[in-house]
């Protein structure tokens, strides 16, 4: 029996094949409905009135508590942790000891010693392994999201979002008074329908609001309270579909393939992870074919995090993270689909012929981790890793890493859609063709009140 992913990677002659064949389809957000309404509705409710969204069912928690918290966070965050205390959050990104990026996730900072991260697990599980393989005086829970539990019906805490241009409006009256003034990722405490409610000032496609959470069976009062203040603001719950496609427009790029797969110094991680976790379940899709996993690996910089990169502390990647930030060869855009080519995608549903690969709406990811290649004159640019369509913007997007010589706003590139040789085994690809989609290289936030609210912050 196969019990670690280390032993997967030894019984094939290809990693990317193993994940470009992966059974497994794009992530799910489990728990919310597809829609409530409808997800055009949805999604011009964030930046034209307010939206809750319910995140309590398809990210993981991780607590750590104990003296050496802070210590095992330092060794694997590149971030600055000075004046970072309780009542406070940041964006975590652990990198490999080769400096490249294994995931992210949101550090809270509960108490003195008592810290929260929430996200994807392959962050979460290398915070697990060092905590394990270290001397840390700390203690840690998981809280697994909801498919991945035995219980499905219940977490320990909820958490929600209050977001748009009416949130604060919503919140002002939920609370029955001002709404505290609050910066950017910190946190205050809020009563709702008489619960004690940690609030995170949180941000989303540019838009204002705040991140709620609490116990578990404090849910249903809180959310009902919000959802009745926000109707004379045209509050709308948004569901799954609408949810997945959010981040094309304020820039997050959700899907790093974990930078686990190679590397001497990486192997007791991967003979730790078990055959069935998520880095082992995985699954590549798209156009972009490469015979080295290390192809797919990204760094800080071509996430769009080089700036929260500090050397004032020893953590493990400092080292490549010093030699690659003297000059980082890719840069984070936006690329705008022409929309004729997507019109063309979409005829060759239409009647006989060979047909493109469908092309879903919001969202148009069909595997974990979605790369298809951006071409430049014949000659690959960079990679697509996240697309779908925006609504309010009324255009296909995708979210994109490429070659600093092509990242200009205004560059025209080529997105080649579709998996090479008719497809792959997943299930979630149909018999097709690639097809070539031309695109204009924009900015990234794509939403102009994304980019001009986070430059503030």
């Amino acid at each position: 029996m196969t019990r670690s992913l280390q032993e997967l990677i030894d019984a094939t002659d290809s990693t990317v094949d193993m994940l470009r064949n992966m059974q497994t389809g794009p992530n799910v957000y489990p728990g919310v409905p597809p829609e409530f309404t409808n997800w055009r509705d949805e999604q011009q409710a964030w930046q034209n009135t307010c939206i809750l969204f319910d995140l309590s069912y398809h990210m993981v928690d991780l607590r750590l508590h104990g003296p050496g918290a802070l210590d095992l966070l330092k060794l694997v965050g590149f971030n600055s942790f000075d004046g970072f205390g309780p009542n406070k959050a940041k964006q975590l990104a652990p990198v490999s000891h080769d400096g490249h990026v294994i995931g992210d996730v949101i550090l809270f900072q509960l108490e003195d010693n008592l810290y929260e991260l929430v996200g994807r697990m392959p962050s979460l599980n290398w915070i697990i392994y060092n905590a394990e393989r270290e001397d840390f005086a700390v203690d840690y829970s998981v809280d697994q999201r909801t498919v991945m539990r035995d219980d499905p019906s219940r977490r320990q805490s909820y958490r929600v979002q209050v977001q748009g241009p009416n949130a604060m409006a919503t919140m002002e009256k939920v609370l029955g008074g001002p709404v505290p003034e609050v910066r950017f990722f910190n946190m205050t405490t809020f009563e709702i329908a008489g619960k004690h409610v940690h609030a995170l000032r949180h941000g989303m496609a540019g838009q204002p609001g705040f991140e709620l959470f609490g116990p578990w069976d404090e849910k249903e009062a809180v959310v009902e309270a919000i959802v009745t203040a926000g109707e004379e603001f045209g509050l709308r719950r948004v569901g799954a579909r609408a949810y997945s496609s959010n981040t094309l427009e304020s820039g997050w790029i959700p899907s790093p393939l974990p930078a686990v797969y190679t590397g001497v110094s990486m192997k007791a991680y991967r003979e730790w992870l078990p055959a069935d976790s998520y880095e082992a379940r995985a699954s590549l899709g798209g156009s972009f074919v490469s015979d080295s996993i290390e192809d797919y690996y990204f760094t800080p910089w071509d996430l769009g995090y080089g700036h929260f990169v500090r050397f004032d502390h020893d953590y493990i990647g400092r080292d490549a993270l010093e030699e690659m930030a003297v000059d980082p060869p890719r840069e984070k855009v936006t690329l705008a689909l022409e929309d004729d080519d997507i019109l063309a995608v979409i005829r060759t549903q239409l009647g006989d012929g060979e047909r493109a690969k469908f092309m879903e709406f919001p969202s148009a990811v069909y595997a974990m981790h979605p790369y298809d290649e951006v071409m430049v004159d014949g000659e690959r640019a960079g990679v697509s890793t996240w697309i779908g369509y925006s609504s309010n913007e009324g255009k296909m997007l995708t979210l994109a890493v490429l070659d600093r010589e092509h990242a200009e706003p205004g560059t025209e590139v080529t997105l080649i859609w579709g998996e090479p040789g008719g497809g792959t085994a997943k299930p979630t690809v149909e018999p097709h063709v690639q097809t070539e989609i031309r695109a204009i290289v924009s900015p990234v936030p794509y939403a102009r009140v994304a980019r001009e609210s986070y430059r503030a912050v």
